[in-house]
């Protein structure tokens, strides 16, 4: 089986925008997705954040980072995204 099999990705593949929030582990980032929701009562719009994992082959994204993130197979448990493209760096401190 190839590589280029797995980075070959369909039109109709999901591509979401997060921030990373942890790098901690080998080959995989934690990624925040912010969405606004409208409250069925009061009708305030609240922020909702989902955390998903994401495969970073290269080990090149950084907590803070702004990434695109794209739907693919399971590639463990939890993790069925990869990172696409890194959007913005997070500025250095």
């Amino acid at each position: 089986m190839t590589d280029s099999a797995e980075m070959t990705t369909p039109a109709t593949a999901r591509t979401l925008t997060g921030r990373v929030v942890s790098n901690k582990m080998d080959k995989t980032v934690s990624v925040a997705i912010e969405r606004l929701v409208q409250h069925p009562t009061f009708g305030k719009y609240v922020r909702r954040t989902t955390k998903l994992l994401a495969h970073d082959e290269a080990n090149e994204c950084r907590e803070g980072d702004v990434v695109a993130i794209v739907e693919c197979r399971p590639l463990s448990k939890r993790k069925a995204w990869r990172v696409a493209q890194i959007v913005q760096r997070a500025e250095a401190d």
